[in-house]
């Protein structure tokens, strides 16, 4: 079998899979994964489809209008639900502050969709989801909440490749993650950390960057760019107008991280934290 026809079967199954609700809520970021899972959802069910988004500090605002330009596109129902506090057990911040935000996340959209007679939530998790650490499948699991992507086996390039034949704009949109990523377990998350993390990322945007972090170490404003990105860092100018940037944006410190992007390389210390240092 082609690879054509195989990714058809697994769209075919996608559909199957969100039909046999017979109605759903799509947990929506904004992101790849989730604005594919809406396209899909409103080609399997028409206006038995809705999508909710959590506006909360993890969320940039950015984020939250792309969001909505998306669910207009594809003729989705968007409903958004304000969640503005931090609650403790996510603050806290530990390995698994993950498990304890979607659990509370899903727990607030399963809510707000069965208030609108739709009982199936889905999620996008992907199949590559299932190779790193991810303690949030385990909240997703207990809730009941759906995956149908990975139902469907789609992997990331998967969804990329269907996004654009679907004529979606975010069939290129880089990775993003939320941003209590951005800060090392153990070290407090408060509303103002995410504030300058967010204000930080758009300076980078701003200045052209596609792929990028800003992982926040106290007051040390540690940047990760696309490896093929790093070379646009030698220039003088550019440095000085970035340093003045993110500093401006609450950091005392703004350093360059040597080897660029890579995605979960906060999940890098969860081993010293489960072992000690010396591990």
């Amino acid at each position: 079998m082609s690879g054509q026809s195989i990714l058809d079967e697994k769209y075919e199954t996608l559909l199957k899979l969100i039909a046999e609700t017979g109605g759903a809520a799509v947990a929506f970021s904004g992101g790849v994964d989730s604005s594919f899972l809406c396209h899909a959802a409103t080609a399997a069910l028409g206006g038995r489809a809705i999508a909710i988004t959590v506006v909360s500090p993890m969320l940039p605002k950015s984020e939250i209008e792309a969001a909505g330009e998306i669910a207009r596109l594809v003729g989705i129902a968007h409903i958004c639900i304000e969640e503005n506090e931090i609650e403790d057990d996510v603050a806290h911040n530990t390995p698994e502050r993950c498990y304890h935000c979607k659990k509370r996340e899903f727990g607030a959209i399963k809510k707000a969709s069965q208030s609108r007679g739709i009982n199936a939530v889905l999620d996008g998790s992907n199949l590559d989801d299932e190779g790193d650490y991810r303690p949030g499948l385990r909240a997703l699991a207990e809730l009941g909440i759906s995956s149908p992507l990975r139902e469907a086996k789609l992997s990331k390039q998967e969804i990329r490749d269907l996004s654009r034949r679907f004529g979606l704009p975010t069939w290129d949109k880089p990775a993003f993650a939320c941003l209590a990523s951005r800060i090392p377990y153990g070290e407090t998350i408060t509303v103002k950390k995410l504030s300058r993390i967010e204000k930080a990322e758009a300076v980078l945007r701003d200045f052209g960057f596609r792929q990028f972090r800003v992982r926040s170490h106290s007051d040390i404003a540690r940047i990760e760019v696309a490896p093929e990105e790093r070379r646009l860092f030698f220039s003088e100018t550019l440095l000085d107008d970035l340093s003045k940037k993110i500093k401006a944006a609450g950091f005392l410190y703004a350093a360059f991280e040597l080897e660029g992007y890579r995605m979960g390389s906060m999940n890098r210390a969860i081993s010293r934290i489960e072992n000690g240092p010396g591990v």
